[in-house]
């Protein structure tokens, strides 16, 4: 259990970095672009990839690789936007609800059947999103807050959905991982040398602080998993319901964030949605 508490303190730990990225003085594209090289040295100290015989086997699966070393960057900075503008508690949820657009496409898609718990999970999940994003009043920043949690969502969703995929063609999980991090900091460091962006020491320190919490998340998850290996449900259910729970928690305690009436009926949803989807049959 301690690898699941671990993961999820991790992965609230990015929103709440992101989230003071702007009063420490972090560029959030370039932490961004340090955390990729950081996490992909954590991947090789602790997953130890078999480099020298599975990078030819990663090259099949480039319509793959692409897309995720472009996206992941770019839903990361969305995150950080969001964060700032929506708050921890509503990207949080957002980020977590992104789980039910996989299971939608591989029923639209890939052939797959739905069950009644996916159903109802789903319907759950569409109409917690829509109470998250609610703002009672219709300035232009409540419309952009909305527009980013909603990126958050597909954006997650999509590489939920590559991943998914990948994940089906090939079992060298943690090579692509360490290939998809090395690929996707090159675009980001390509990307602000095109953009001349002039390095603080703050954003770097915010990167390498960054990378660590984001490999933490994975490392840790991935170890739950092999603890509870003839229990996955219980892993996936724990770590969305555990982010969606911590994230609220810190976001109104720590940060005195406003959540309205609908917007804390949109997380009560958002758990809900998630425990049909893995627990109802």
């Amino acid at each position: 259990m301690q690898f699941l508490i671990f993961s999820i303190i991790c992965s609230v730990a990015v929103s709440i970095l992101l989230k003071l990225s702007k009063k420490q003085g972090i560029a959030i594209d370039q932490a961004v672009a340090i955390n990729y090289p950081t996490a992909a040295i954590c991947t090789l100290l602790l997953f130890k990839p078999n480099l020298s015989q599975n990078i030819p086997a990663l090259l099949p699966y480039w319509k793959f690789l692409l897309p995720l070393s472009i996206l992941m960057p770019t839903v990361f900075i969305i995150m950080g936007e969001c964060v700032k503008q929506a708050g921890i508690a509503k990207s949080d949820a957002a980020q977590r609800l992104s789980l039910f657009l996989p299971i939608v496409a591989a029923f639209l898609i890939f052939d797959e059947t739905l069950n009644a718990g996916k159903i109802v999970g789903v319907c759950l999940a569409i109409v917690s999103l829509l109470a998250l994003v609610y703002k009672p009043s219709n300035k232009s920043q409540d419309k952009n807050a909305m527009l980013i949690l909603l990126g958050v969502w597909l954006g997650y969703g999509i590489i939920d959905i590559l991943f998914k995929q990948l994940s089906k063609n090939s079992t060298l999980t943690t090579t692509y991982l360490f290939t998809l991090f090395i690929a996707a900091g090159v675009l980001m460091f390509a990307y602000l040398i095109a953009r001349k962006s002039k390095w603080t020491k703050a954003s770097i320190v915010g990167g390498l602080i960054l990378g660590c919490l984001n490999f933490g998340n994975i490392y840790f998850y991935f170890r739950a998993h092999q603890a509870y290996h003839n229990n996955p449900t219980l892993v996936f259910a724990a770590m969305n319901l555990g982010v969606i729970t911590l994230g609220t928690i810190i976001g109104t305690v720590a940060f005195r964030e406003k959540i309205n009436r609908i917007n804390m009926l949109g997380i009560a949803l958002a758990m809900i949605a998630i425990v049909c989807l893995f627990y109802m049959k």
